[in-house]
């Protein structure tokens, strides 16, 4: 492994640390690039310290001389505050890799802020889990410039296995609305293992009977099986929390609305993250929309 305190390594800020960008920052640093790291929850971040990462107390500190800022943070408010308490320290120029999940609304209040900042922006959320995230399998969404393409593979090369350019416009938010899309499925495919097996339950039929008469078929996928497991084991070991499938919900029907595009499935699962949530469920594992088949 390359030292990463070299004075050629690349220098990143890591502002969220939370299930997904814990994963980034430790696979950055271990691939020789000076860490920084920022979370709201400072305990959260400080077993990065063990992998190289240099843990920061503000955003403002881990952004200090950083040539790329990478934000992956629960949704475009918590962005948009995090890189404000960076401002006055953020190099003219550095490169901006916004990779969190913000949907259409929040995307022009960040472009106008890379603008005033003199930023390079990169609209890239990314498509994946825990799992992906610490193995570096993730995919990435990206739109941005061709003169930042170079530098910007630099990190996504670590952090992910395929890095989909999709626009030279990351105002445009193509990629942020084809995150959307995608999530719509995922959040769909979630919902649809969850009553299918609360179904099941209910009706008196092994699950396990349900898996094997799709399995090999084209009604059979993995994460069918993944999300099956989880909820058969009763442990809900977050990868995409509840909590965040229900704002990834929110985002896509308001995209939709806007649109004039119905999404009746996209409503009624944000109703069931949100019952699952008020259950208690909402820092587990995205299956545990389980329980809003139960209890009223």
């Amino acid at each position: 492994m390359a030292d990463n305190n070299t004075s050629d390594a690349l220098s990143v800020a890591v502002l969220g640390t939370g299930i997904m960008g814990a994963a980034m920052a430790r696979n950055l640093a271990r691939a020789g690039l000076d860490v920084r790291a920022w979370n709201r929850t400072r305990a959260r971040a400080e077993p990065l310290a063990a992998d190289g990462v240099r843990v920061a107390g503000t955003p403002a500190e881990a952004v200090d001389g950083a040539e790329v800022v990478l934000t992956m943070l629960l949704d475009g408010d918590a962005v948009l505050d995090a890189i404000r308490q960076a401002a006055d320290a953020l190099p003219a120029g550095a490169l901006w890799l916004q990779t969190s999940t913000v949907g259409v609304e929040s995307l022009p209040s960040l472009v106008r802020f890379a603008d005033e900042h003199r930023l390079r922006f990169v609209d890239a959320p990314v498509l994946g889990t825990k799992a992906p995230a610490e193995k570096g399998d993730l995919t990435i969404l990206a739109a941005g410039p061709q003169d930042v393409r170079e530098r910007a593979e630099r990190v996504f090369g670590i952090v992910g296995s395929r890095t989909q350019w999709i626009g030279e416009d990351a105002g445009s938010g193509t990629a942020s609305r084809l995150k959307l899309v995608v999530n719509n499925w995922v959040l769909t495919v979630i919902n649809g293992t969850g009553e299918s097996l609360a179904l099941a339950e209910a009706l008196g039929v092994d699950p396990r009977a349900f898996l094997d008469a799709v399995a090999g078929g084209a009604l059979d996928l993995p994460y069918l099986r993944l999300k099956s497991e989880l909820i058969l084991s009763g442990d809900y070991p977050p990868s995409f929390t509840v909590s965040a499938a229900r704002k990834d919900a929110r985002l896509i029907t308001e995209a939709a609305r806007d649109a004039g595009v119905r999404m009746d499935l996209a409503e009624a699962a944000g109703e069931r993250f949100r019952r699952a949530e008020e259950q208690g469920h909402g820092e587990k594992d995205g299956a545990a929309a389980y329980f809003a088949s139960f209890g009223g």
